[in-house]
């Protein structure tokens, strides 16, 4: 495992290449956009994004390997492993919704070492180092002591496309109406990273995606644990990259809100 003073290094870099990131996104339209399947579109600025960002990326760091969304990498890595999403919530970016976001992750082998999310069009940008905290800027970063259901806001993951959607979509849609009845709120935002920081900053009280894309939620993933969130599969399994759900939620509301899970996800 790397040093923590190597560690803050590399975090300091994630977040230089991350705000340029983002200032491209705020400096330039969509562009042309590329249909990549069912409803599921990148844009001309994702590219742009994800170049720059590895270009820098390998600058800095020639010993590290990367992987980005739209234009691949290798997913599995015994030494050090960049992984981005350079605009997530694209479909939300292409309609003028503020809610996107770049997020960068550091993987050394499975374990996410340093994150890195930034909010575009919010002026708000979250990190975590494994083992010291998650910070929106200088300030340390706690999940919500929200204990029940009733004064709980959840989020949940977008409606899906492609292969499989009817079927998936069909739990979403039973989880919805479940979380509907009980919940004090419920929101869809459209963008994982978002789900995964705001529910380490308090702003939300649980967060569920059925599905475990890793540029998606890599980062997140570490900000919200280092905040205090557990973060797990839909089977109550700590997440890993292999999990095929991620769940954050705040320790106070963990018992309910996973008998909410098996209650609408069991088919």
């Amino acid at each position: 495992m790397i040093s923590e003073r190597d560690g803050r290094h590399f975090l300091e870099i994630a977040r230089h290449a991350v705000s340029e990131a983002s200032e491209l996104i705020r400096s330039h339209a969509p562009g042309k956009l590329t249909d990549k399947g069912d409803r599921d579109l990148t844009s001309e600025v994702d590219l742009a994004v994800e170049r720059f960002v590895r270009d820098f990326l390998h600058s800095k760091t020639p010993e590290a390997e990367f992987l980005g969304e739209e234009e691949g990498g290798r997913l599995t890595s015994s030494g050090l492993l960049w992984m981005l999403d350079p605009i997530d919530g694209t479909v939300n970016f292409l309609h003028g919704v503020p809610l996107c976001a770049v997020s960068l992750s550091l993987c050394e082998a499975d374990t996410v070492i340093a994150a890195v999310i930034e909010l575009p069009f919010i002026g708000a940008q979250y990190t975590a180092l494994l083992g010291h905290g998650a910070y929106a800027g200088q300030r340390r970063l706690r999940v919500s002591q929200t204990s029940t259901l009733a004064d709980a806001l959840i989020s949940i993951d977008q409606y899906t496309f492609g292969d499989d959607a009817k079927r998936k979509n069909r739990l979403r849609l039973r989880l919805t109406e479940y979380l509907a009845q009980r919940a004090q709120r419920v929101r869809m935002l459209g963008a994982s990273a978002i789900d995964l920081a705001w529910t380490a900053e308090g702003r939300l009280d649980a967060c569920i995606m059925l599905g475990n894309k890793p540029w998606d939620t890599s980062a997140g993933v570490l900000i919200a644990r280092e905040a205090g969130a557990r973060v797990l599969d839909h089977d109550g399994s700590e997440h890993s990259q292999q999990s095929a759900s991620t769940i954050a939620v705040t320790p106070a509301l963990e018992a309910e809100f996973m008998a909410a899970v098996r209650a609408t996800l069991a088919e």
